[in-house]
């Protein structure tokens, strides 16, 4: 199982230490660094800043939202992004949500799965750049005919001669439509929380996309990479500690990333059997009860979805995690020791053959 860096997106600065966990990361052997956004700092900016400093990991967005820049601009990114770390770029792609996109980049959030599947049809037209890009829409046509146009739009093709037409494209998905049309249309999957105790249901979602007649791969060489805080210790206090440190951050994805009406994250997390405090957690963050909103969170929650313990513990849920189709670990990491100590557990977990 190979290790990818999370730096995730920025508070209300960027971190102090990003510099040194991703050069770390290279040294201890991760094979990847990924960087998010969300209504903040951008995805491609940190990976080209920070990446230049790097010569081996594949530098990959996790996720750049579709409503933050239009398919032909994100293809724009990746392919440049691509050129300058050598061939080492991962377009991570996802919808987000309609308080997002309708709140912050003030577009119709309607149809995500056909934008998506339009979104990426024509960032693959730019890569392949085999002929000028057209496409029919209806959300992302080109040339653009629609109201307002003067009629003078031309189908272009890029200056740029991209690195490579096959530069990975992995789709962020929660749901079972969008986790089979990753599988359907993308080379890898970005599970945000991956949960043991939904791996089944995933893979049977994954299994109807492999089966489409357009599917681009199959099991045998598709990305599988899960989100996951570790945290390795013995010690009963420092476990407890980890425990209670990670449930503001998932009250907060839980009440806060999204619509009270559309909340994937909170679906997410109703379908692995925790709907009544699901409900919980919602109702005091919305009533602006952060605390209580983070006491809410059960223990078994934050177990499902991060690994906290003994080495030989975190390697266990590892394994098991493998077994289920995991390809690759996105860990969030606070210091070099901990970049070296995850790798030290982690970096011989055999992958599922």
């Amino acid at each position: 199982m190979r290790l990818g860096l999370q730096l995730g997106y920025w508070g209300a600065g960027p971190p102090t230490n990003a510099a040194e966990l991703v050069s770390a990361a290279e040294r201890h052997g991760f094979a990847a660094v990924f960087a998010a956004e969300s209504w903040g700092s951008d995805a491609f900016t940190p990976l080209a800043w920070w990446g230049s400093a790097t010569r081996r990991v594949a530098l990959g967005t996790s996720v750049a939202q579709l409503s933050a820049r239009s398919p032909t601009a994100c293809a724009m990114h990746a392919l440049t992004l691509d050129h300058l770390s050598g061939g080492r770029a991962i377009l991570g792609l996802g919808v987000s949500g309609p308080q997002v996109v309708e709140g912050w980049y003030g577009a119709p959030f309607t149809r995500p799965l056909a934008r998506t599947r339009e979104y990426i049809s024509i960032v693959r037209q730019v890569l392949a750049r085999q002929e000028p890009v057209r496409a029919d829409g209806p959300h992302y046509p080109l040339p653009y005919r629609g109201p307002g146009a003067e009629g003078l739009g031309k189908s272009l093709r890029s200056i740029t001669h991209p690195l490579r037409a096959d530069l990975p494209i992995w789709l962020g998905a929660e749901g079972p439509r969008n986790v089979a049309l990753a599988a359907e249309l993308a080379d890898g999957w970005l599970a945000v929380y991956f949960s043991a105790s939904l791996a089944r249901q995933y893979n049977e979602w994954l299994d109807e996309g492999f089966a489409r007649p357009s599917a681009r791969r199959d099991r045998a060489d598709f990305e599988i990479a899960a989100g996951c805080q570790v945290v390795i210790t013995e010690d009963a206090e420092e476990i407890a500690a980890a425990y209670t440190a990670m449930k503001p951050i998932l009250a907060l994805y839980i009440g806060g990333m999204g619509a009270p009406e559309k909340n994937f994250h909170a679906s997410l997390f109703s379908r692995m059997g925790f709907a009544a405090e699901v409900a919980d957690v919602s109702r005091y963050f919305l009533a602006g009860k952060r605390a209580e909103a983070a006491a809410a969170v059960p223990d078994e929650l934050v177990r499902e979805v991060a690994f906290i313990g003994s080495a030989n513990y975190v390697r266990e849920r590892a394994v098991e995690w493998a077994a289920y189709g995991v390809t690759m670990l996105q860990i969030g990491c606070r210091d070099i020791a901990q970049v070296a100590r995850v790798a030290e557990v982690l970096g011989e977990v055999p992958t599922l053959a």
